[in-house]
């Protein structure tokens, strides 16, 4: 891979800034337009682990989406300080300090942008919708096979690329814009066609037929077609080693909040990791350096990120050229011969995530969603027209008008003037944009 088109500042509209005008670079430029976007502000109403929690110290998908920007910014500058990397790279250190942490704080900011309400089970509840709506079809609709499978494989990673080229819309079809390395190091499955689970950049269906085009340019162009197939960007594997670093840690924090597990219990199990073990040892022993038991969390946060950050790093630069070739097919955390990552995971599904509290807001979450799908498919494909019209009048503007745009038709034309696909990308958008509490909030207002 050629270095100096993965860090691509071109966009798939072209800037008209002028050289001079903004002090900024154009992954800094990137960085500003994603902090003020709604999206982003939505996110702090939206699960992590917790659904409708109103403890404050319980994770959000935007204090989480902070820490992993935090931990993805660390990994940029790490490697930047690698002279190892530098020589394979062939870049000029005096310029990628200004671009490889920033494009990674970019797509670390942004990786959950697309997840729905009430967490990766609202994406489990979107996919069992559709795959019944499908079987039924109720409404005679005529989508492709691919186009069903958007739905019926439905994924947040899919939904965020849609966000951020699109749904974020202005007067156009390019939503926020971004640089084609922000957008490369995001997407963690280049994938918009069969999925195959044994491979990491086909386990999931990381593109939706209606963003084929802008994702076949962005990727193209960063030299990350190999014949017909398409490689993950070398930073998402960076990107995602932040994000599973963030939330294998702090899902086990917030499960010590809620009294899902104690710190003895934690002291027993981190103590059976070789690599980190003497580490917790001298935690716990120490009374005057490590006195309370906030203290103790605290620092034992500190010695798992320092531990998995090394870890991420080294296996990426040992690995590169494997990465590169996309023969490389493991998560950076995972190849781990002492087995950190396994056993914060073990932790978290056997202890926290099966909790009483968890489940029973799942499924008050399983309710909501289908109820909002069920009323707003109604109301999309009814052959009444003055149920279509209060449809309009119900779903945001924005998703209506990028709608209509990707139709080539007017904002004042009838919904039933759209694509049967279309339709459900409107419905789907709508929904899956939702926060926790205005999904449930609207539920319950329609329901009257």
């Amino acid at each position: 891979m050629d270095w100096k088109k993965l860090i691509n500042s071109e966009r798939l509209r072209k800037s008209t800034i002028k050289v001079g005008q903004d002090p900024r670079n154009q992954f800094e430029s990137d960085y500003g337009r994603l902090i003020f976007s709604p999206a982003i502000r939505r996110m702090h109403d939206k699960t992590q682990v917790f659904p409708l929690t109103t403890d404050d110290n319980i994770h959000t998908r935007l204090t989480h989406s902070m820490e992993v920007m935090t931990i993805g910014y660390s990994l940029g500058v790490k490697l930047c300080l690698s002279g190892a990397f530098m020589k394979h790279s062939k870049l000029k250190s005096d310029k990628i300090f200004r671009q490889i942490p920033i494009i990674l704080k970019n797509s670390c900011l942004v990786h959950d942008i697309g997840n729905p309400p009430f967490g990766h089970f609202g994406e489990t509840v979107i996919q069992d919708y559709f795959l019944k709506f499908f079987k039924k079809n109720e409404y005679k609709l005529k989508l492709t096979k691919a186009e069903k499978e958007d739905f019926i494989h439905f994924d947040g990673n899919a939904q965020g690329f849609r966000v951020l080229t699109k749904l974020q819309i202005l007067n156009d079809l390019y939503g926020l814009n971004l640089t084609y390395s922000t957008l490369g190091a995001f997407v963690k499955y280049p994938n918009f066609g069969r999925i195959n689970d044994k491979r990491l950049e086909t386990k999931k269906r990381g593109i939706f037929q209606s963003e084929k085009s802008g994702f076949k340019t962005i990727f193209k162009e960063s030299g990350l077609l190999n014949k017909r197939t398409y490689l993950r960007h070398p930073l998402s594997y960076l990107m995602e080693a932040a994000d599973s670093i963030c939330y294998n840690i702090m899902d086990m924090e917030d499960g010590l909040n809620k009294g899902l597990i104690d710190i003895d219990f934690l002291r027993d199990q981190l103590k059976e990791v070789k690599s980190i073990k003497s580490d917790i040892e001298k935690i716990f022993k120490s009374k005057s350096e490590y006195g309370d038991l906030d203290t103790k969390i605290a620092n034992i946060r500190i010695l798992l990120i320092q531990k998995l950050v090394d870890l991420a790093s080294n296996n990426f630069i040992e690995n590169i050229e494997g990465i590169e070739a996309g023969t490389y097919n493991k998560e950076l955390i995972e190849d781990d011969v002492n087995g950190l990552t396994k056993k914060l995971q073990n932790i978290c599904r056997k202890e926290i995530f099966p909790a009483k509290e968890i489940i029973s807001l799942e499924l008050k979450g399983h309710s909501v969603l289908q109820g909002l799908l069920d009323f707003y498919c109604n109301l999309v494909f009814n052959p009444n027209k003055k149920y279509r019209s209060k449809a309009k009048l119900m779903i945001s503007n924005s998703i209506l008008r990028c709608a209509f745009l990707e139709n080539n038709l007017k904002e004042t034309d009838d919904l039933i003037e759209l694509n049967d696909y279309s339709k459900l990308r409107v419905i789907v958008d709508f929904i899956s944009g939702m926060t926790d509490q205005f999904a449930l909030n609207h539920y319950n207002h329609i329901r009257g």
